[in-house]
């Protein structure tokens, strides 16, 4: 008994000890760990933040972000909100959130386990809903992104102390609207008006899944900028809804073939797409914590009596081409041509400053789908991206890396019928004629020519020649970010998607080589404090880029420039006079797809870039609007717009050399030559060789044979004929152009001149178009009558025929009486169909026929193969 009175105050004073350990354990561990937290008690004054304001380059406001009147975000019942939205954020965010006490023990002991494993270097995950609440209005924005054990600890503590102030269904509205969903929206609500026009509660499943899904990145997820990536986000979040419980397969498939209409409600804002464009960029610069703390003052780049200037122009010409102006529809215009939709950008050539941005025609219009930013949303680009398929041929470093020797503005390319065999997507050999927008060919074909007229074929030959990832790296490098798969040949006609942004400034290589990065942002400044206060980053405008290493030479950045600045070379496609013709000197390039949906006028001065797209939202094809009449009058007005003054006309480099050539065969200019002009040459790539296609050879007028010794010298007479390769032969007689006649043999009598053409090929008629095995299809966008195909032969032997008959399917198109060459038009008609011509001969009266032509034609299909995607329109 004594013994065990003696034990017993021991132990007491032992367990008083232990409990004093970890009394003063905890309070040490509260002391470092929690005791610096804010209470929850804080939380409504937490909520309430200044203004943030966007300015531009002058200091004038384009949007102020107002405090979204938080404090009534506490008080907002769950029962206002979709139930669909509830469950696509709990399965996207937080699946276990009415089962835990605010932390998720499980995720905490994952997570804690990876950072073990990871030797403490990594601490992500484990944050329930509760947890991002307690990060965002507790934690320091320095603490916020720090990945640590204790930063999770702390955040849990907060969390526990939120579940017990608040309810379940408190918390969730409150997370619901706090969370930022991107485009300055902070809460579900301002969502919904801000990406589909409508209240919270009326948004569908769809906009449900859509939203929840942007939680995680607003900025990568934008469905504004990016929407095919934000339907990609919206299909995973369905299928988390889906493993959750909350809706079956049938319902996930249903709510996904959903049609996604964006709109937004009006609100006070100037440059609307450039200002959430900018908020993206704050997205990534500063941080959403920052976003949403406010007091920042950003000054931008854009111009906004530049940007007034571009929206106006881009409605006006709208107006005109869908006939909405009174008394000003020419008979052309003057009907509606189905075009809703334009984005167009304005860039300073020297900084990258972005000076305008024109996203749509109105922001607000729900139809047109109007807060959608065309300027960075993907398009076929046409014609529009061959001048980086021909800069990689010219220039002498990227033809070395290939072991090619470079080509010039005066090499000769032949347009002429070729078939190319590439792989389709499912990686099958097939063929693929590229044709040009005017359905002929042009022959022997100057570089210059081909891509100031934007002739097709021999595009796709510069692009055969130099590789298809020749083409794609150069345009990586460039700044266009979206050229990441395998493409065939197509891609120089505009097979690969782009962004007008990134197309426009990637054409920055065209000034002196180097890339040129788009920059919307000149300084931050942090405003919390009084505006005396103002810290951060000053408005610096007008710095020129850092110097980069040139992509290619300036030398050949001058040649594209001077290509494409020429007037005269691009008038057989464009004519006389056009929209791309400025009081100025200014470079320019079209481009329009196959099926009418998108066109585009990209182009430059020494100061300016300016790029435009038309189309539609929707993707619903034009009616017959071309680059030239749809891109191309609005590109006009804001070059104009952007140069209050002219601007210096565009340097030549030291590198270039001047040479006289014979400018149908773009060898140094002879005597015989019928045509010379002067050229430019990056030195050591001029040609060294007199032209020799051009030569005299004495006729006998008698026989149409060579003259010989015996042939008197008054039938002699002295000609000049064209002497090509014999691929041109074809080519040559359907032009009307005198084959030489061959040189006399000496072992047999000489051929009379009826037979001279005739001995370049076997048959006497030939059909020269439509080529033979080629399929067309018929675009719902283009009047019926302006999709045709010509339909043209001649006479091999080069003598008069009594009658030439164009057939179709046994039908003529055409007829001729004493001619040697024929050519109709042919609207294109569904199904398989049979050409050839035939003629009656004088001599004998015999019916002679050509051989026939294969031609295929169907209704427009949705989704044709990459490699027959074929933009022809220059």
């Amino acid at each position: 008994m004594k013994r065990a009175w003696i034990t017993r105050p021991r132990f007491f004073k032992f367990l008083l000890i232990i409990l004093l350990a970890l009394g003063g354990l905890g309070g040490g561990l509260y002391a470092w760990l929690l005791a610096d937290l804010p209470s929850v008690r804080t939380t409504e004054t937490r909520l309430v933040h200044p203004t943030t304001q966007i300015l531009d380059r002058k200091g004038r406001l384009l949007y102020e972000v107002v405090d979204p009147n938080a404090g009534k975000q506490l008080t907002l019942r769950l029962d206002s909100l979709p139930t669909a939205c509830i469950q696509a954020t709990l399965a996207t965010e937080d699946k276990r959130f009415y089962q835990h006490p605010g932390f998720d023990l499980i995720a905490i002991a994952r997570a804690t386990w990876q950072y073990g494993r990871a030797g403490g270097n990594v601490m992500s995950g484990a944050s329930t809903l509760t947890q991002q609440l307690a990060r965002n209005l507790f934690l320091s924005q320095q603490e916020r992104y720090t990945q640590s054990l204790s930063r999770k600890l702390r955040e849990a503590y907060l969390a526990w102390q939120l579940e017990h102030r608040y309810t379940k269904d408190e918390l969730l509205a409150l997370y619901l609207n706090q969370t930022y969903y991107g485009n300055f929206a902070f809460g579900i609500e301002a969502a919904a008006q801000v990406f589909f026009a409508k209240p919270a509660a009326q948004l569908s499943q769809a906009e449900c899944a859509l939203l929840a899904g942007l939680m995680q990145s607003p900025t990568a997820y934008n469905p504004l900028q990016a929407p095919e990536t934000a339907k990609a986000r919206q299909l995973t979040v369905l299928r988390l809804m889906q493993e959750a419980g909350y809706i079956n397969a049938n319902q996930a498939k249903q709510i996904a073939s959903e049609p996604l209409h964006y709109g937004s409600h009006l609100f006070n804002i100037q440059a609307p797409h450039f200002v959430m464009y900018v908020q993206d960029l704050l997205a990534q610069q500063v941080g959403l914590e920052q976003l949403r703390a406010g007091g920042l003052r950003v000054t931008t780049t854009l111009d906004l009596d530049l940007q007034q200037q571009a929206e106006r122009a881009v409605q006006y010409r709208l107006d005109l081409l869908n006939c909405r102006q009174p008394g000003l529809c020419t008979a052309k215009t003057d009907r509606n041509r189905r075009v809703d939709n334009a984005g167009a950008v304005i860039l300073d050539s020297q900084t990258g400053e972005i000076l305008a941005m024109v996203g749509s025609p109105d922001y607000f219009n729900e139809r047109i789908q109007g807060n959608v930013n065309a300027t960075l949303i993907l398009r076929q680009p046409g014609s529009a991206i061959k001048p980086l398929t021909y800069a990689a041929a010219l220039d002498p470093s990227w033809s070395a890396k290939l072991g090619l020797q470079p080509l010039t503005p005066a090499s000769i390319i032949p347009d002429l019928d070729a078939t190319f065999y590439v792989k389709d997507q499912q990686g099958n050999t097939v063929p693929y004629k590229p044709m040009n927008y005017d359905q002929r060919y042009h022959g022997p074909v100057s570089l210059r020519t081909a891509l100031a007229n934007s002739y097709n074929i021999p595009a796709v030959k510069t692009l055969d020649r130099i590789g298809v990832n020749t083409l794609q790296q150069l345009a990586r490098q460039a700044g266009i970010s979206t050229f990441n798969k395998q493409y065939g040949l197509a891609l120089t006609l505009g097979g690969g998607e782009v962004k007008l942004l990134e197309l426009t400034a990637a054409f920055g290589i065209f000034e002196q080589g180097t890339r040129l990065e788009p920059k919307a942002i000149l300084g931050i400044a942090n405003c919390a404090l009084p505006v005396a206060a103002c810290t951060g980053d000053q408005a610096t405008a007008g710095v020129a880029q850092a110097n980069r290493s040139p992509l290619i030479d300036p030398a050949t950045a001058y040649l594209i420039t001077d290509i494409l600045s020429d007037h005269n070379a691009r008038m057989p496609a464009f004519g006389q006079s056009s929209v791309l013709d400025l009081p100025f000197a200014a470079a320019v390039k079209t481009g329009t797809t196959t099926d009418w949906r998108d066109n585009w006028t990209i182009g430059y001065s020494t100061r300016r870039l300016v790029g435009v797209w038309v189309g539609n939202a929707d993707n619903q094809p034009m009616i017959d609007v071309s680059g030239i009449d749809g891109a191309g009058p609005i590109w006009h007005d804001l070059m104009l717009a952007a140069h209050p003054q002219p601007p210096p006309a565009f340097r030549q480099p030291n590198a270039i050399k001047i040479v006289n050539i014979c400018a149908p065969s773009g060898l140094l200019a002879s005597p015989d030559c019928p045509r010379t002009r002067a050229e430019r040459f990056i030195h050591g790539t001029e040609p060294t060789q007199i032209d020799h296609q051009f030569q005299p050879i004495t006729i006998d007028l008698a026989t149409g044979l060579r003259a010989t010794a015996a042939t008197p010298q008054a039938r002699a007479q002295r000609r000049i004929y064209w002497l090509l390769p014999p691929e041109y032969t074809n080519w040559m007689l359907s032009q009307g152009i005198a084959l030489a006649p061959p040189a006399p043999d000496r072992n047999s009598s000489q051929a009379t001149g009826h037979q001279l053409a005739a001995t370049q090929t076997t048959q006497p008629l030939v059909l020269t178009a439509p080529t033979s095995n080629i399929g067309y299809e018929i675009h719902p966008g283009v009047p019926r009558e302006r999709q045709r195909i010509e339909v043209a032969g001649y006479s091999a032997d080069g003598e008069p025929w009594a009658e030439l008959r164009l057939v179709k399917d046994g039908t003529i198109l055409a007829r001729a009486t004493n001619a040697t060459r024929i050519s109709a038009w042919w609207v294109l008609e569904p199904g398989q169909h049979q050409f050839w011509l035939e003629g009656v001969q004088k001599r004998s009266g015999a019916t002679i026929r050509s051989d026939h032509a294969l031609v295929a034609v169907e209704n427009f299909t949705a989704q044709p193969l990459e490699v027959n995607t074929n933009p022809t329109t220059p």
